[in-house]
């Protein structure tokens, strides 16, 4: 007996397998493609990732535009606003003195006394020559009227009563004379007494009770007496050529000293020579300064710190974007996505800050803290920029 075999497959059930087999194609395609296209991004990625990591990455910053005041400190001395040696006019002894160093005095007060002998002897004879001209005046005025009167009674030729009237006039100057001398010497012994010329300190005394004195500044003999105002003081400071505009009549000055660290005394510039001294290039100021505490003392030293004019056309940068090579002195900028290095001038230095006054604009992008190794062209990527 024949054997059967499995029945014919029918027609819908082969197209059913045909479908399935197709999909699962589809999908085997489609999962072999996208594991090709993952390992194909991934290669991409890791070499975009390895050509950015060999691309620097730097900080940047934009110059500032800042208009910054500075100062220049410089030496200066201090004197009183008006100060004087105190000498004799009269020869004599020294009776009294009244103030001594360090002692404050009012204008018209009595400092000191002088005995003078000499000068009293000398006024006592002026006044007897002065007695003795007003008698002879009086003696011959009396004998010109007289000669007049007999004049007109033809008593006297006009020759004697001439003689008499020329004697009169004669006298009368020895008498104007003889009181002139006089008054001299009254006025002289007015030095006597010697007086304060005006509100001061005692800076120096040199003399005491019983010393000779000379009379003038010219003799042999010191001054009595030192005397400064000090409730006003003068300072003066020569300023350099080259800060010499900053020295401006009205302008404010800053004094301090280093025996009183912290304070600040200020003054105001008074005057200046208004010409360069051609010995040292520098500009002779005075800055007066208000004393009424006492604080400041004639003859220190101080530091005297005036404010120079802002320049507004400067830029400033961080001195750690500076490049000290043998070129000369340079910054890093980046410009277009690489690096170019552009020679700068510096002006003022303030420390952790420099003046840059040609080089840059404040439109740049400067490198902060470039490497030694830089060079120009070199391809970066700016990791942040600060303003």
């Amino acid at each position: 007996m024949p054997v059967e075999g499995p029945p014919p497959l029918s027609t819908g059930f082969r197209i059913g397998l045909t479908f399935v087999g197709a999909v699962a194609a589809i999908v085997l395609c489609y999962v072999i493609y996208n594991g090709i296209e993952a390992r194909v991004r991934a290669q991409g990625d890791l070499q975009r990732a390895t050509l950015d990591s060999a691309v620097p990455s730097v900080a940047v910053i934009h110059p500032k535009l800042e208009a910054r005041a500075e100062e220049v400190a410089l030496p200066g001395n201090v004197q009183a606003f008006v100060a004087t040696p105190i000498f004799a006019r009269v020869d004599g002894y020294l009776k009294k003195w009244y103030f001594d160093i360090g002692a404050h005095v009012k204008a018209g007060q009595l400092m000191v006394e002088i005995e003078t002998p000499e000068l009293d002897r000398q006024l006592d004879q002026a006044r007897a020559d002065l007695a003795t001209a007003q008698a002879n005046y009086d003696l011959s005025k009396t004998t010109a009227d007289r000669y007049q009167a007999l004049l007109n009674s033809d008593s006297v030729a006009r020759q004697d009563v001439e003689d008499r009237v020329g004697d009169l006039h004669a006298k009368k100057a020895m008498l104007d004379s003889a009181g002139f001398n006089m008054r001299r010497l009254e006025e002289t012994q007015r030095f006597q007494k010697i007086y304060a010329p005006f509100d001061g300190v005692i800076t120096a005394r040199n003399t005491d009770i019983g010393a000779l004195i000379d009379a003038g500044a010219n003799s042999a003999g010191k001054e009595l007496f030192d005397i400064a105002a000090t409730s006003e003081l003068r300072v003066f400071v020569n300023v350099p050529q080259a800060y010499s505009r900053a020295a401006t009549p009205g302008s404010m000055a800053d004094l301090t000293l280093a025996e009183l660290p912290g304070r600040h005394f200020f003054g105001k510039i008074a005057r200046t020579a208004d010409a360069i001294d051609p010995g040292s290039r520098t500009l002779l100021t005075e800055v007066d300064v208000t004393n009424t505490t006492g604080e400041l003392l004639p003859g220190a030293f101080v530091t005297v710190h005036l404010k120079l004019a802002a320049h507004s056309t400067a830029v400033v940068l961080p001195v750690n974007t500076l490049i000290f090579r043998s070129e000369g002195m340079q910054v890093a900028v980046v410009r277009n996505g690489r690096t170019v290095l552009a020679p700068v001038t510096i002006g003022r230095d303030f420390g952790t800050e420099v003046e840059v006054v040609a080089g840059v604009d404040r439109n740049d992008e400067v490198i902060e803290n470039p490497s030694d190794s830089l060079t120009a062209g070199v391809e970066v990527r700016v990791a942040g920029a600060t303003k």
